[in-house]
């Protein structure tokens, strides 16, 4: 599965446009990596609890659309954004979104 920002794929040519794509997700965090990562703003750094979290979320949304892209029956995805949001006090949402295709 061809996943690009781009609204073209070099050496491909759009043989059919599916529609939009989604992949969603919404991950909460707890208590404790909330205390940790207020600890981390304080004295400075990286919240590597919060990247590691926010790599998961956005590796999943992919999977997510691609599977999606996948059951329409297309190849790739093109004019690909991602989102993030905060939902409510601890909640992350990554959004991805893009025109499933198929190139040939």
């Amino acid at each position: 599965m061809i996943v690009t920002t781009t609204q073209t794929i070099e050496g491909h040519r759009i043989t059919a446009y599916h529609g939009l794509v989604v992949g969603e997700v919404i991950m909460g965090s707890n208590f404790v990596r909330d205390f940790m990562a207020s600890i981390t703003d304080v004295i400075g750094g990286r919240s590597g609890v919060y990247e590691t979290k926010l790599a998961d979320a956005r590796t999943e949304a992919s999977r997510e659309l691609e599977e999606r892209a996948r059951a329409m029956g297309a190849n790739a995805v093109v004019g690909v954004d991602l989102d993030y949001e905060v939902v409510g006090d601890s909640m992350l949402m990554v959004s991805i979104s893009g025109t499933a295709v198929t190139v040939e």
